[in-house]
């Protein structure tokens, strides 16, 4: 089976696949529940098994590991009658030296509305590395039951602006605002909540629809599909309207009425931004605004990255817990997780050297091997005396499997769009790296499929060379230098047509191809 692999001779952006795959290595977690081995990847602060950030280190992951599915597998089986998932779940004792008990505790935070999309995007994802449509069919009531919960409940669904609401949380984070009515962080809903829609409920709902709509068409049920496919359109277009204020997403738009005094609303960008892009809500218009919008924030906050939770942060401690100050956590802080998903976004609509910046920066922040779910302004690493979670461990996975999202699916631009590669959009963009050669192979280690490619520049004749290995359909998008034109495209000596397309100010020249085992394409440029 091949393995994973990307070499460009660039020493940092090597260095990047081998050092988070043994920060995620690192955090494998597995238990025996009720006689059923579960294997998963443990959040940074706890050593529980969450599927908010599991769903997105899969991103990361699944380039090696070949157990995609007992994770989901058992997050299904505990579903509750009424449809609600389990944020969590765990066999080790977790407020030690409190909590002594090795018993099997389940959680759910009742203000958090996003559980229900992560595990839908968790089933999608296994999906893509496994290829199993049998599993997938299996899975589909629990997660059209996930759905209805959320479409129906009072304390999920808003029904004047037919979209998801939330207790006014800091962007996706698990505790709300409650104006000091509780001494410390808050985790229940109540009569005096403070209900309101936040973006990135709008965006991962989006993607869960749309990821629904997918599989429902791979399997023949049209029907459905059509009607997830609608459905999720619908959705997009009452979410942007809501909660996009011309230049970013909007952090809460308020369904009921609350003020704190200090913050200027209109001004704050949180941390799903980004996200909302990678998941498609956002038009491309949209995405060029909220990159801008950052690059803008990080030159005026003289921060050592662009990646804040949220700009302008909370007032210190108003959410209960003193170390809650403005730059620590998700109130301002900056996080690999929030600069991964820029990254992608950035490769992804026009901003290509931005988006190679990101990775260098966070290659150059691990280089001593250790990497942390959030950092002060300064570049200060998060510490058990500055943290809401003390026993958070360097090892975080969450951040840096989204940079690792960024490097396969941005600057290698390996993107699996169906199942086991066998439709590609790939867009390798070295060029913006300045690397004028470069190999890669994504794999999947639950199936051992793969999809791989060599890619040669040469400036002098103005020539791209592209060996491509696998079997696919592949909608290639190939990055150009910067101001050129492709003026002929051959695949295995035959001429195809091509269409040149810019992205913003980047050149690009797209083709489709079928490769149906090796695969030798030219551009020649001018």
């Amino acid at each position: 089976m091949k393995e994973t692999a990307l070499h460009c001779g660039h020493p940092q952006l090597d260095a990047l696949y081998p050092r988070i795959k043994k920060f995620l290595m690192s955090d494998v977690t597995e238990y025996d529940m009720f006689g059923a081995k579960v294997r998963g990847y443990r959040t940074p602060d706890t050593p529980s098994l969450w599927i908010r950030d599991y769903s997105d280190m899969m991103r990361g992951f699944r380039y090696w590991e070949t157990d995609m599915q007992s994770l989901v597998n058992h997050f299904a089986e505990t579903q509750s009658a009424k449809g609600w998932i389990f944020d969590y779940f765990t066999m080790t004792p977790e407020k030690v030296p409190c909590e002594k008990e090795n018993w099997a505790k389940y959680v759910r935070v009742p203000v958090e509305a996003d559980v229900e999309f992560r595990f839908i995007k968790a089933i999608y994802l296994a999906w893509q590395a496994t290829g199993n449509d049998a599993w997938v069919k299996h899975l589909l009531p629990t997660m059209e039951k996930a759905l209805q919960y959320v479409l129906t409940d009072d304390w999920r669904w808003d029904k004047n602006t037919k979209l998801v609401k939330r207790a006014y949380t800091i962007d996706t984070w698990d505790f709300d605002y409650t104006a000091g009515r509780h001494p410390w962080l808050n985790f229940q809903v109540n009569d005096d909540t403070y209900w309101g829609i936040m973006h990135g409920d709008s965006s991962g709902y989006y993607e869960a629809f749309s990821q629904v709509a997918s599989l429902y068409a791979t399997l023949g049920v049209r029907k459905r599909a059509l009607y997830w496919k609608a459905f999720a359109e619908a959705f997009r277009r009452r979410a942007n309207k809501v909660s996009f204020n011309g230049r970013f997403y909007t952090h809460h738009v308020h369904l009921v009425p609350v003020e704190i005094a200090g913050v200027d609303e209109a001004e704050q960008i949180s941390l799903s931004n980004p996200m909302n892009i990678n998941r498609g809500l956002a038009t491309h218009a949209m995405a060029v605004s909220i990159i801008k919008e950052y690059q803008k924030r990080g030159k005026a906050l003289s921060a050592f990255a662009d990646w804040f939770s949220i700009d302008p942060p909370m007032p210190d401690g108003i959410y209960g817990d003193e170390k809650l100050v403005a730059g620590a956590y998700c109130n301002g802080g900056l996080l690999p997780l929030v600069g991964g998903e820029l990254a992608r976004a950035a490769f992804e609509h026009g901003f290509e050297e931005y988006g190679v910046e990101q990775l260098l920066k966070y290659e150059s922040l691990t280089k001593n091997n250790e990497t942390y779910l959030w950092y002060f302004p300064d570049g200060r690493q998060s510490t058990k005396e500055t943290s809401t979670s003390p026993d958070a461990s360097p090892t975080d996975g969450w951040g840096s499997s989204a940079m690792l999202y960024a490097l396969m699916e941005g600057l290698a631009g390996i993107v699996d769009q169906h199942k086991l590669f066998q439709k590609v959009r790939l867009s390798p963009r070295w060029i913006a790296a300045g690397r004028n050669e470069a190999s890669v192979c994504a794999s999947y280690g639950a199936s051992g499929s793969s999809f791989e490619y060599s890619f040669g520049h040469d400036a002098s004749t103005k020539t791209i060379e592209l060996d491509l290995r696998g079997k696919s359909s592949v909608q290639l998008h190939e990055l150009l230098p910067r101001g050129t034109k492709a003026t002929a495209v051959t695949m295995n000596g035959k001429k195809v047509q091509f269409t040149n397309k810019a992205v913003e100010d980047s050149s690009y020249v797209d083709t489709d191809i079928e490769v149906k085992k090796n695969a030798v394409v030219k551009i020649q440029y001018r």
